[in-house]
């Protein structure tokens, strides 16, 4: 393996935000050439691959330092690494043959033979992560486009600023934070197809702190996305706990996604955990020996919202009986999350969180049915109305459900928090205070002028099991009492100026010689 970054620079102090900021820009090399919801994977996938050949080179040279220069040796250690890197399929083995036909190629072999070395990391059955990207797709142009374009990535992932040797950025999540910086940053310009990918932080961060994840729970979450949602999880227990005693799982259907969900796992070393692909709804894949569907201590999801042609079709015959509260509408797959979701909390500790479109609320016939049912069942807790234009590629307002398998009452806490955010240019944010006002009137689940209501099941029963939020929460504010007699004798006084301007400006205008 060659030396091409610096070794002075090996021990620079890191500067916050330098490798977001130079990975940004390294997008440069394919703004107006290739639309952003394509190169998005290969820039994520360049900067995993970086990330690993740095550590790979960083490890083999203090093995080098430690044991003398006996390559035989190094290797046999580098065999117990926590990732392996097979010989030439690195960084900087391709950046050295850049100027060669066949950038393309090359890197395509070296990212499969990545995947071979490391199969239980990078592979789900036949599927593996970089399954679904080709740098040699005409997707980047002709041949000499093509091999010019990733000679500049290249060249832009070799800069000082992008030396990711844990040597220079220690043990800093640097590289975990650059990867989710990158993810929020193809959403944010991504469209409506940004919600398959990723949900903004301070939502995760949200739906985390209110099913308070903890040491030694199995957590879920059946439409990961590039899984930011689980690995919030994952970090409040590190942060309250200090432990890694817990084990993530995920199922993503869209197979680019899932490889990053994968990716991100690893980055932010999150070893414990199971990423299945494959559709939750038609074909669940986190399943126990007897094909039995997992159990889990928190599920959580922002699955698509009212996703049409979800497998209505054969719904009524499904062999896990997630549907027997009633089957949803063909056509919007909201309830079919929810239900599979109920389905795989645990009989005891269950605890679940899931971001809904309002519809989900309100809409009646089969809908109206299952929420009715759900409810009956003491299962929903919290109901959370959240501002518009708070998602990526939509903005239209959304809510949090919570659902407990062990409730400590029979009632129903509605909060209206949609009017309480930050406004963005094209965006709304919630701040920290938001998110600290929400979670206080959830912990103390009494009722809050114009914001909070807990309603009991006598009253959800009154309004149908309708659970849209203004039959809860009373946001009225009255109009302030308009004061006639002032308001006339305002008139007045105007009216009486106004005639006087007037007598001035006809004399005015008599001194000047126009008729008035």
């Amino acid at each position: 393996m060659s030396q091409n970054t610096d070794k002075k620079n090996k021990h620079n102090q890191v500067v916050p935000g330098e490798i977001n900021k130079t990975i940004w820009a390294a997008c440069d090399t394919f703004r107006g050439t290739v639309d952003p919801s394509i190169y998005k994977d290969y820039v994520l996938t360049m900067l995993f691959l970086k990330y690993i050949s740095d550590v790979w080179q960083d490890h083999y040279e203090t093995y080098k330092e430690e044991h003398g220069d006996h390559p035989e040796l190094i290797e046999e250690l580098l065999k117990n690494e926590r990732f392996v890197l097979p010989k030439d399929a690195n960084f900087y083995a391709l950046y050295d043959r850049r100027f060669e036909p066949g950038n393309g190629e090359r890197i395509d072999i070296a990212l499969h033979a990545v995947e071979d070395g490391n199969g239980s990391k990078l592979q789900d059955g036949d599927h593996g992560v970089f399954q679904d990207i080709s740098f040699n797709s005409t997707k980047l142009g002709d041949e000499a486009q093509k091999n010019d374009i990733l000679r500049h990535l290249l060249e832009d992932f070799n800069k000082p600023e992008l030396n990711l040797r844990p040597s220079r950025i220690g043990n800093r999540d640097i590289i975990g934070d650059a990867y989710e910086f990158l993810i929020e940053k193809f959403a944010a310009g991504a469209g409506k197809k940004a919600g398959e990918f990723y949900t903004p932080a301070e939502v995760s961060q949200l739906i985390t702190e209110l099913v308070e994840p903890k040491e030694g729970d199995d957590i879920c979450d059946p439409a990961c996305g590039s899984a930011s949602l689980l690995m919030k999880c994952g970090q409040y227990i590190k942060q309250h706990s200090g432990s890694k005693k817990y084990a993530l799982y995920g199922q993503e259907a869209i197979g680019s996604t899932w490889a990053l969900a994968k990716m991100n796992m690893f980055l932010h070393g999150e070893d414990n955990h199971k990423i299945k692909w494959g559709d939750t709804l038609r074909n669940p894949r986190l399943l126990n020996n007897d094909e039995t569907l997992q159990h889990f201590d928190v599920v959580v999801a922002n699955p698509p919202f009212s996703l049409d042609k979800w497998g209505h079709e054969s719904a009524d015959n499904d062999k896990h009986g997630r549907f027997r509260r009633g089957i949803p509408p063909k056509t919007k797959a909201d309830y079919a999350f929810i239900l599979h979701m109920i389905e795989t909390m645990k009989p005891k500790t269950g605890r679940m969180g899931v971001v809904v479109p309002h519809g989900v609320l309100f809409r009646s016939a089969s809908e109206g049915r299952i929420r009715q049912k759900l409810i009956e069942e003491n299962l929903l807790d919290t109901v959370i109305g959240l501002p518009e234009k708070l998602f990526y590629g939509t903005g239209i307002p959304a809510a949090i459900l919570i659902f407990k398998k062990h409730k400590k009452d029979k009632k129903v806490l509605f909060i209206d928090a949609s009017r309480e955010f930050n406004d963005g240019k094209n965006q709304s944010h919630l701040g920290r205070e938001h998110l600290d006002k929400i979670l206080a009137t959830y912990k103390s689940r009494k009722n809050l002028d114009k914001y909070a209501y807990l309603a009991s099941l006598e009253e959800i029963k009154e309004n149908d099991f309708n659970l849209n939020i203004p039959r809860y929460v009373d946001t009225f504010e009255e109009e302030e009492l308009i004061d006639l007699a002032s308001i006339r004798q305002e008139r007045i006084v105007l009216k009486a100026s106004l005639e006087k301007i007037e007598s001035q400006m006809n004399q005015y205008l008599e001194g000047l010689g126009y008729d008035t």
